[in-house]
């Protein structure tokens, strides 16, 4: 059973990577053309296909190929007892170990909106709420304000606290992939262009304003791990977003398009998850053709004498002239 598990969890892994490589090389071209909003969205992709990997395999019969061999030692191998227990300590402590360093996280950022440093962001997974720093009314002016909380009125409206949580969790769980942590980080940076483009469509004549408060916002005391944050850390996001108010939006054509495109996308990572994990093969049979013997023996004179009766009745109905003979 518990090698099971670590092989169900090294394909996730194995199909949620490949989903990452695809979505990381094509994030920017699909920004640009279909806008933010499908970028951001285009993500989808890597949980569908951890999932279409996570499904029942099929049923095959004849010699296994490359993936199914592979697939049969490392089984073998984790069939092990020492084996398996050793991997299973060495995630368990690991997922811990990401557990604790993000707890830690939270409190400092608890710590800072409790003192008025924290915000503006969006907190809080069940029910998500609005934070701002104390001095908001220094900070900002009344419309850079508006814009501000439109922002995160766009985070809240699109549920992406408990997307970050979500993903937050997964790094926990697969703490030992690189390829996840660089996709949340990159995920994460596509919700903020997401929800700037958000509130663009809304105000299209407010673009300019809304540049100068990203360029005078200050950099945060603590970073909310869950939460959606107004100023993301470093200087590269805040560059691409600045970048990315400067994009004409897709016109409608587009945007269908781009649904259409999401749609067949989402499809695809779920089958070809579910198409590539290893067949379940069908044990066959060593043993050379069988032979099946039956003892007969002569039926008793009941069985004779009750056979006679249903032959003479057959018989009998054979014999007796149909209506159309008898006229």
């Amino acid at each position: 059973m518990a090698a099971d598990l670590l092989l169900a969890l090294a394909r996730c892994n194995v199909a949620a990577s490949a989903a990452i490589l695809a979505v990381l090389a094509l994030r920017e071209p699909l920004r640009q053309w279909l806008g933010a909003g499908r970028a951001y969205a285009v993500w989808l992709v890597v949980p569908l296909a951890a999932a279409g990997s996570l499904m029942p395999p099929t049923l095959a019969s004849g010699a296994p190929g490359s993936v199914e061999a592979t697939n049969d030692r490392l089984l073998a191998w984790l069939s092990v007892a020492d084996h398996a227990r050793a991997v299973i300590g060495l995630w368990l402590a690991g997922a811990l170990a990401a557990g604790a360093t993000a707890a830690w996280r939270h409190r400092r950022f608890s710590e800072a909106v409790r003192a008025g440093r924290a915000g503006p962001a969006v907190v809080g997974v069940i029910r998500p709420r609005l934070v701002m720093p104390a001095d908001c009314a220094e900070r900002f002016t009344d419309e850079e304000r508006r814009l501000v909380v439109a922002h995160e009125r766009a985070h809240m409206d699109r549920l992406d606290a408990r997307y970050n949580a979500a993903a937050a969790l997964a790094t926990w769980v697969c703490w030992f992939n690189p390829l996840l942590h660089l996709a949340v980080r990159a995920m994460r940076l596509d919700q903020e262009l997401a929800c700037d483009a958000t509130v663009l469509d809304r105000l299209p004549h407010a673009r300019r304003r809304y540049a100068e408060t990203l360029l005078r916002t200050h950099q945060a005391a603590a970073a909310s791990v869950l939460g959606c944050q107004w100023n993301s850390p470093g200087a590269h996001p805040l560059e691409a977003r600045i970048r990315n108010l400067g994009l004409t939006p897709p016109s409608q054509a587009r945007l269908d398009f781009g649904l259409a495109i999401l749609l067949a996308s989402w499809a695809w990572a779920f089958g070809a998850a579910w198409a590539a994990q290893p067949p379940a093969r069908m044990p066959e049979s060593r043993a050379g053709p069988q032979i099946i013997l039956l003892e007969l023996s002569p039926p008793s004179a009941i069985d004779a004498t009750r056979d006679a009766a249903v032959y003479r009745i057959v018989e009998g109905a054979r014999e007796e002239p149909s209506p159309r003979q008898r006229r």
